[in-house]
């Protein structure tokens, strides 16, 4: 059901950006897969992993733009506003929702404001 969708893509996005691991990974299927422009991941684990270090080193604050729901997929487009030179970038978050859970995350957004701060910090 699209509210249900809605609902569990919503609270998983507030409880990541909000740095609440333990009710993101709740929401999400133990088998799920992560695909994004940096890494592919698979499990829940993983991406958690990888949401923390996100959060902990880059993550100053997210500004929500638009939620679309589709069946059992939703996406969130944000700003994702950084501590670091990279500034804010825009992603678009897709989310599947199987039995209650997410799935599958994809996540897209434009690389080069990171890679011109990972050259900038090589040299």
């Amino acid at each position: 059901m699209a509210s249900d969708a809605r609902r569990i893509g919503e609270r998983y996005f507030d409880a990541w950006t909000s740095r609440d691991f333990e009710a993101a990974r709740a929401l999400l299927q133990d088998d799920m897969t992560f695909r994004g422009p940096f890494e592919q991941l698979d499990g829940a684990d993983a991406l958690i992993d990888s949401l923390q270090h996100v959060a902990g080193g880059l993550l100053d604050h997210v500004e929500n733009r638009k939620v679309f729901i589709d069946g059992e997929e939703i996406c969130i487009a944000y700003d994702f506003v950084t501590q670091t030179p990279a500034g804010t970038v825009s992603i678009f978050d897709r989310y599947h929702v199987r039995d209650g859970k997410i799935d599958a995350v994809q996540t897209v957004f434009d690389t080069r404001p990171f890679a011109a701060m990972r050259e900038s910090s090589a040299t």
